[in-house]
């Protein structure tokens, strides 16, 4: 499965969140690390649910950009 995920960069650190799975983030020290963290953090969230006889939802979410001008 391919979920969306969400990445913010902070003053010292990035962030990631995953808008299907709530309760799914991950903190890191670069992108990469973060994009890492995330990964192993929604297998983990995954395996869990499926463990414990619950269905793993599934993804819904789209990234889309969208352009705003401010005049």
């Amino acid at each position: 499965m391919q979920y969306t995920v969400v990445l913010e960069k902070g003053d010292s650190s990035y962030g990631a969140f995953v808008p299907d799975i709530p309760g799914c983030i991950a903190v890191g020290e670069s992108q990469e690390e973060v994009l890492k963290l995330i990964k192993e953090g929604i297998e983990f969230h995954l395996e869990g649910l499926l463990e414990d006889g619950f269905p793993t939802p599934r993804p819904h979410c789209e990234f889309r950009e969208v352009v705003v001008n401010i005049s």
